[in-house]
């Protein structure tokens, strides 16, 4: 306690005005900002995470149980009754999904046609999204597709009022060299609604009924998926696994996360590159406390003659320069932590700075706080700060004392 008492004085005593003080204070501003910068940047990216997140789960199920071997399979092969009596499963939905071709007025596009059934809205809340008509892909006996606002434009649908578009698929087990329109299906389906979200999934997927989808592609009582909605207290291990004895060893069942997991280990190899370069940056920043520990050294140099002849060996006078550099660290980290968590949060809020385009997804930048973040910060800080003082105050103290 009492070294750190001498250190309280050298920092923060009325008396104690210098230009050593002055730099002291300047320390901590040069520490406070790198620490601020880290928790926005690690915040940014973890809004951004979450921005990605909600853009794919429009489309990507809590768990999705697919053939283990090849595209598709019997509907009939897997037992929704008892999967449904699995506790956390709130919905089931059986999906077809595959590549065709897109024609409306002369215009051409390639998409991935999804075939529904009827629970597939209670799997995915789609109402949200669609923003021209909606999202229903049948009405009694008719047909109706439900398409991006991106595959609206190239395909130059102006209107839902005169909306109608061909859809082409490869035709399996024929090929005609001679007649080339015998080797595709072809299906006209007006559009019923346009739904927005980011601009790939909006060009690449197409909704349609699963019933229109099979005989397209020919796959007649056939699926690629079976997607799942958990309950909101649901453990999507738990679930998975149970899912996983009922379907069988022919089929794979998979979380959200594990479907685009190149995707989201990138987006975290990304987010932890940024931390380690802001990380170097704090650890310059944090070099002008060498500077001022040194400074402060030099010029208590008679205030340390003063301990030494009071009975104060050298591990004391060391540790009173030690709490020196912990009290500079220290503020510069509580500055860094207020200001970093204190934008990160109006930022969440209130959405203060906005991005400068035209975007439907949103209008400011995306921020998400985590505690964890913030703690991972501190422990860096930490041992920068530890280091650099015991190492400053070593090595100076043993060449002025």
């Amino acid at each position: 306690m009492l070294p750190l008492l001498f250190a309280r004085r050298y920092l923060f005593s009325a008396q104690s005005r210098s230009v050593v003080n002055l730099i002291s204070g300047l320390s901590v501003a040069a520490v406070a900002m790198p620490v601020a910068a880290m928790i926005i940047l690690l915040s940014v990216f973890n809004g951004f995470e979450t921005l990605v997140r909600s853009m794919y789960s429009a489309f990507d199920a809590d768990l999705n149980v697919s053939p283990l071997r090849g595209r598709t399979f019997e509907a009939s092969a897997l037992d929704t009754a008892a999967m449904r009596r699995i506790p956390g499963v709130a919905a089931l939905s059986f999906t077809l999904e595959q590549s065709a071709l897109l024609e409306h007025d002369g215009r051409q596009a390639t998409a991935t046609v999804r075939g529904v059934d009827d629970a597939y809205g209670e799997v995915f809340a789609l109402g949200d999204a669609v923003t021209s008509g909606e999202w229903r892909v049948r009405l009694g006996d008719l047909e109706r597709l439900v398409v991006g606002q991106a595959m609206a434009y190239r395909l130059g649908i102006r209107s839902l009022a005169d909306a109608d578009v061909t859809l082409y698929a490869v035709r399996r087990g024929r090929f005609s060299s001679l007649l080339p329109l015998e080797n595709y299906t072809r299906r006209t389906v007006p559009v019923g609604g346009a739904y927005t979200l980011d601009l790939e999934t909006e060009q690449q997927y197409v909704l349609a009924s699963l019933r229109l989808a099979q005989s397209l592609f020919n796959y007649p009582g056939r699926a690629s998926a079976l997607v799942v909605r958990l309950a909101p207290d649901a453990d999507a291990r738990d679930v998975k696994q149970a899912l996983a004895r009922i379907a069988g060893d022919d089929f794979l069942v998979r979380t959200r996360d594990e479907l685009r997991a190149s995707f989201y280990r990138i987006m975290l190899y990304e987010k932890w590159g940024i931390f380690f370069i802001a990380f170097l940056v704090l650890v310059v920043a944090s070099f002008s406390v060498v500077g001022a520990l040194t400074m402060l050294i030099v010029e208590k140099r008679d205030e340390i003659a003063t301990l030494r002849a009071l009975g104060a060996d050298r591990r004391f006078v060391r540790a009173v320069f030690r709490r020196e550099g912990y009290l500079i660290c220290g503020c510069g980290a509580l500055l860094g932590v207020v200001l970093g968590v204190g934008a990160c949060l109006l930022q969440q809020h209130f959405g203060l700075i906005e991005i400068p385009a035209e975007t439907f997804l949103t209008k400011s930048y995306p921020v998400e706080f985590r505690p964890a973040d913030l703690l991972a910060v501190l422990a860096a800080f930490a041992a920068v700060a530890f280091l650099l003082s015991n190492l400053t105050v070593r090595g100076t103290i043993k060449n002025n004392i």
